[in-house]
């Protein structure tokens, strides 16, 4: 396991688009950590790397968010309002994961349906200083 320290926005973003400069078609990212923890931000500098920095908005309230490049589509997942991995898969959100790079805001919560390897960015806030951000980034590989 990897660790990454952010001590701003701007940092997060650029340590997103260094990390998905290495990213292709089928590659699978979960995003887990409380509300307001970075996620989105990590999000938008994904997009930055594909030449879509103004594309982004959370998909809170649709489940995905669909962003399509010259080169790449992205699939930007939201199930935190998901009962479970079988509403999941009634959306067809599986059908979404050799199409593009899939990005999944708790994903924890339907790790279970999750082809692998996948990787898991879980990051976390400080107390004690509003913009630290501790992420730590996990290869889950196949058992």
């Amino acid at each position: 396991m990897d660790t990454y320290i952010s001590k701003s926005e701007e940092d997060t973003i650029n340590f997103a688009k260094n990390f998905a400069k290495n990213l292709k078609v089928g590659d699978i990212i979960v995003l887990s950590g409380e509300l307001g923890s970075g996620k989105t931000k990590f999000v938008q500098g994904i997009l930055e790397n594909f030449g879509m920095a103004n594309e982004i908005s959370s998909p809170t309230f649709t489940i995905v968010n669909e962003y399509n490049s010259p080169t790449i589509n992205i699939y930007h997942f939201d199930v935190y309002r998901l009962e479970d991995s079988d509403e999941f898969y009634a959306i067809g959100g599986d059908e979404y994961f050799s199409k593009g790079i899939c990005i999944i805001e708790w994903g924890e919560m339907i790790e279970d349906v999750l082809p692998k390897p996948y990787t898991k960015i879980t990051f976390s806030k400080n107390n004690d200083d509003v913009n630290y951000r501790e992420l730590k980034i996990e290869k889950i590989e196949r058992n």
